[in-house]
């Protein structure tokens, strides 16, 4: 009997020492078009990392881009070709492809299901939160999954920004404001609306916004160009050159042509996936949260960034040189 409970503490000891599973990470729940999540920004980075995810940042949106490189991961690993990131791909891709036990993961489960991150909370949804808070200028440490002080920091900052209620206390409010696309960094006001400067050495920004609104109400035409119906680039093209600077004539081509800016200001473009991957919708930042561009359902009109339609295919924003 002695002999037998022996064993089985030292069985135990073994399974404690070299547990199987990890902390909830990448491979906890299937993904797919239109998620939006952290889990997506890892598969991602997942993705990045083996040279399939060609954009050049994890936007934690699973468009086109995402399930493309997903269907050429998959092709090249003899799997079944469907552009969903399941078990067989997350096991490809080396995650864990199962929800982790919760003996290492109360803390994650418990943030997960409350939508709620405070301190003491670990594992992949930190992991995500930390990413998000570094990309908008209000985390500068080591990115390690776990909520601590400098997370909770963080956290406070955005919300200060961001003109929320501060309690360092990662829930619903802070992760919607995180998604929207806007990006208020710990040095800038939260509000641009009220900036006159220029968005390039070669722009007015008050002159092209001025502009650009005189345009309100022009109808949508697809590959238009003039005043009796734009399509989106057409449009940005047209205004450009009625303040003397030139930029190309697609979305893509302006994406390209453009600076890369981590703070869009008035004046700047910002640009969306929409019906196919990478680039293929952009307006110009008007402040205040605000871009104005020209809608195939709405003509030339103005929307805001933190829309439901527009916020997850946010993809960053360029300044014309």
């Amino acid at each position: 009997m002695k002999k037998v409970l022996l064993t089985s503490l030292v069985a135990a000891g073994l399974l404690l020492a070299n547990p199987s599973v990890s902390d909830a990470a990448l491979g906890d729940q299937t993904l797919r078009m239109g998620m939006s999540h952290g889990d997506v920004t890892e598969l991602q980075q997942a993705l990045k990392s083996k040279g399939y995810f060609k954009f050049d940042r994890a936007t934690g949106y699973y468009g086109t881009i995402t399930r493309d490189a997903v269907r050429q991961f998959q092709a090249s690993n003899n799997l079944s070709v469907d552009g969903i990131a399941g078990p067989q791909t997350f096991r490809a891709l080396g995650a864990s492809g199962g929800q982790a036990p919760a003996s290492t993961s109360s803390n994650t489960s418990t943030a997960s299901s409350s939508g709620v991150l405070r301190v003491g909370s670990r594992g992949s949804a930190v992991t995500s939160l930390q990413q998000q808070l570094r990309d908008k200028g209000h985390f500068s440490s080591s990115i390690d999954g776990v909520y601590g002080p400098l997370t909770q920091r963080g956290v406070r900052s955005f919300q200060s920004a961001m003109g929320l209620s501060v309690d360092g206390i990662a829930g619903p409010q802070t992760f919607n404001a995180l998604s929207s696309g806007v990006v208020a960094s710990a040095s800038t006001s939260s509000s641009s609306s009220s900036s006159s400067a220029s968005s390039s050495s070669s722009v007015n920004a008050s002159s092209l916004v001025s502009f650009a609104r005189s345009l309100t109400g022009t109808p949508y035409r697809f590959g238009g160009t003039t005043t009796s119906g734009f399509d989106c680039s057409g449009f940005i093209q047209y205004v450009f050159r009625n303040q003397g600077v030139s930029v190309p004539r697609t979305a893509a081509q302006q994406w390209s042509a453009g600076t890369t800016v981590s703070n869009p200001q008035v004046g700047d473009l910002v640009f969306f996936e929409t019906y196919k991957a990478g680039p293929s919708h952009n307006g110009i930042y008007i402040g205040n949260n605000q871009f104005i561009h020209s809608g195939s359902s709405t003509g030339v009109t103005v929307s805001s960034m933190s829309n439901t339609y527009w916020a997850p295919r946010y993809l960053g924003a360029k300044r014309v040189n």
